[in-house]
């Protein structure tokens, strides 16, 4: 890597973007120190505190983004948003006019556009990652431009019309996530031989996938044929109660675990069989790094219905088994996960199919891309 560069990282909004691009800023901090790096977000979301957490220069920009249903309400912030789109480009103009770039990169969220957009404008180098395999239309419209266009999954180029051919580089995963060890995990959580069913909705709780997973567990308690570790987010904190009205006893079945969040996903992910979850980019890639079979409830509240897409890439290398939420109930989650437990050859097989659609080197080729752009 090539001594004394600067990068600009755009991004923000969700940990699923930012994320990403502090694993990289962060390897290429370890890998060349004397890079200059600076991060432009905005003040109210993640990006403010995850940021400079990391150790990493944060600059803001006032950004929000167009509300898709036209009700009164929704039309009077959209003005908003046209407003503070025109000051944003001013914003972002000043940033890289101060900070001198010699590539710019976007990670996503609505902080990207103007900045990559006022970065083309000036002649800097830029480039943007994709998580998603149906790209959001910021991504698609910056696509247009960017001098390289990175992405999670190849079937997301088909949905964009890039100045230059798109490059796969997968999404970085955390360290601990790869490196944990499952014979380790299972032994720190005192499981036996029996297999483990590691489940979540995210950290504000997927009310859907709570219910069901509350039938799939009851149907399931008396059984003793497998481990449950399942996380009910912030606005699940009924799912004990309701596990024990359908006679659950927590204190006599050290088999089933439920709690608020997961905060060691290293070691539960490292010790599962199975995982039922949303079809995030960042979980996926995850599962795909240790090889985890799932079974995936797309959220069907997201933008572009990106997670659906998401998941198919997937089912379509026979690495997952997909129920869209329309379809999800209790007996059809049971139903799936039975037959999985019946069928080990089966639940092997998605996850090794779903090792093989791992990238184990995605922040190097990333970090490569960006010190060519730069160089260039």
């Amino acid at each position: 890597m090539d001594s004394g560069k600067r990068i600009l990282f755009a991004t923000g909004g969700t940990g699923g973007h930012i994320n990403p691009a502090l694993a990289v800023a962060g390897y290429i901090r370890k890998q060349a120190p004397d890079t200059q790096i600076l991060f432009v977000g905005t003040a109210e979301k993640m990006e403010a505190k995850l940021v400079p957490a990391a150790g990493f220069d944060f600059r803001t920009i006032d950004i929000s983004g167009f509300q898709r249903s036209l009700t009164l309400n929704n039309i009077k912030r959209n003005l908003g948003t046209l407003s503070k789109l025109l000051r944003a480009s001013s914003q972002a103009k000043k940033i890289l006019l101060d900070f001198k770039p010699d590539v710019v990169v976007g990670f996503g969220g609505y902080v990207s556009g103007p900045v990559l957009r006022m970065a083309a404008k000036l002649g800097i180098p830029t480039a943007i990652h994709e998580q998603n395999a149906y790209p959001g239309v910021t991504n698609k419209a910056l696509a247009k431009k960017a001098d390289a266009v990175m992405l999670t999954v190849q079937a997301a180029e088909q949905y964009l019309k890039p100045k230059n051919p798109c490059i796969l580089t997968g999404l970085p995963v955390r360290g601990e996530i790869v490196e944990a060890d499952r014979d380790f995990a299972r032994a720190e959580l005192r499981l036996d031989e029996r297999p483990m069913i590691l489940s979540m909705g995210g950290s504000l709780g997927a009310r859907a996938i709570n219910e069901a997973v509350v039938e799939l567990i009851a149907n399931k308690a008396a059984d003793g044929d497998c481990y449950f570790h399942h996380a009910y987010g912030q606005y699940g904190k009924w799912v004990p109660d309701k596990l024990r009205e359908k006679g659950v006893d927590f204190a006599h079945m050290p088999n089933i675990t439920v709690r608020e969040y997961i905060d060691d996903m290293d070691r539960c992910l490292a010790a599962a069989d199975l995982v039922i979850c949303r079809a995030g980019a960042s979980s996926l890639s995850e599962f795909e790094a240790v090889g985890r079979a799932s079974i995936l409830i797309p959220s069907p509240n997201v933008a572009e219905n990106h997670q659906y897409h998401n998941a198919m890439a997937l089912v379509n290398n026979n690495a997952a088994v997909i129920i869209e939420e329309k379809d999800l109930t209790g007996e059809r989650l049971t139903q799936e996960v039975n037959r999985l437990l019946a069928d080990r050859d089966r639940l092997r097989i998605l996850g090794e199919n779903a090792k093989k659609m791992a990238i184990p080197d995605t922040v190097e080729r990333i970090a490569d891309i960006l010190f060519r752009l730069a160089k260039a």
